[in-house]
């Protein structure tokens, strides 16, 4: 099962010592066996592009993640970008197309399109950039874009276009990633629950926190020291819900007041407390592995992980995951 990490968030960190956490979890990511890493985008965060770039200057063969709102650039633009770090370093990256955000950002920025307009807002850009990538002219009048004769250069070699990630969790999001072949990406039911109709919901990949340690104990002690009981935090999480039209923010705060957010397997207490924007998976080694056997029967090939807070989380992941798999992983050290 092939897996991502999530980039630290530089709201986090302050402008001196952000670079260097960015460079760290790469790096520590890379060693793992990490694909690359989800770098998110809103109004209050650093420029993804210019981040992925760093990440390419200090790795090898990773793959920054680049979350793409088409409110914040046109297609051409993603396109030139993409070419561009391709001729300059001979690498890909890959993007994680956002059709929404936080509702503050997207009417500071005077968008208000109603939700599933979005994501066929979103189709339509994806299709333009995608054009041009494949050194296509494109030309095209629709309700959200117009281009006449549009070419790309530098033109983008073949073997380095990019995989396009799209978020499921909606009919609309499905439907558009059905339309542009992108890789689905959703938010996984507690182990051994199942959609009620799983053709309805892809699960090619899921966003997932990993706590797991050789005991259950040990995983617990870690996870009620990270992410104790914080009444402001749910305070700031129920503010969230009662302005988001996100469908899978709206099923995942359903499953956290129906009692995920407990302690379990599958815990939501991080989500729930505004820490976080995914489920954990909480464990000893075995537990956390039969999850996951669990997840790949119903089709998940890919994880992206929530951001490592120490490179003991990722090493003890990555031994999860091939222990999940179906050859013996070597005896974990720490």
């Amino acid at each position: 099962m092939r897996f991502y990490t999530t980039c630290p968030a530089s709201s986090a960190y302050s402008p001196g010592t952000y670079a260097a956490r960015v460079r760290q979890v790469a790096q520590w990511s890379e060693a793992a066996g990490a694909e690359g890493a989800l770098i998110y985008t809103d109004n209050g965060l650093a420029d993804p592009w210019a981040i992925a770039q760093m990440m390419l200057a200090e790795t090898g063969n990773f793959i920054p993640m680049i979350a793409v709102q088409p409110v914040y650039m046109p297609p051409y633009a993603v396109a030139k970008r993409i070419a561009t770090l391709a001729m300059l370093t001979g690498r890909k990256v890959a993007l994680n197309m956002v059709a929404g955000g936080f509702p503050r950002d997207l009417q500071a920025l005077g968008d208000r399109t109603a939700h599933d307009d979005r994501y066929a807002r979103l189709e339509e850009y994806c299709q333009i950039f995608q054009s041009l990538l494949r050194g296509e002219t494109v030309s095209l009048k629709s309700k959200h874009f117009e281009v006449d004769g549009l070419r790309l250069l530098p033109e983008l070699a073949q073997t380095l276009l990019p995989e396009v990630f799209l978020s499921s969790s909606s009919p609309a999001g499905r439907a558009a990633a059905g339309a542009l072949a992108a890789t689905p990406v959703s938010y996984p039911a507690p182990p051994g629950e199942r959609p009620e109709d799983p053709a309805e919901h892809p699960a090619a990949v899921v966003r997932i926190g990993i706590l797991a340690r050789d005991t259950a104990a040990e995983a617990w002690a870690l996870a009620e020291a990270r992410f104790p009981e914080d009444p402001r935090g749910s305070m700031m999480h129920r503010m969230a819900m009662a302005t988001s039209d996100s469908a899978w923010h709206r099923q995942l705060s359903e499953m956290a007041a129906g009692g995920c957010a407990a302690r379990g397997l599958y815990w939501l207490r991080p989500f729930k407390t505004y820490k976080t924007f995914c489920p954990y998976l909480v464990g000893s080694f075995d537990q956390v592995a039969a999850a996951l056997r669990g997840y790949a029967a119903q089709g998940v090939t890919g994880l992206i992980l929530d951001v490592p807070a120490t490179e003991d989380d990722l090493r003890c992941t990555a031994h999860v995951i091939s222990l999940a798999g179906t050859s013996a992983p070597e005896p974990l050290v720490i």
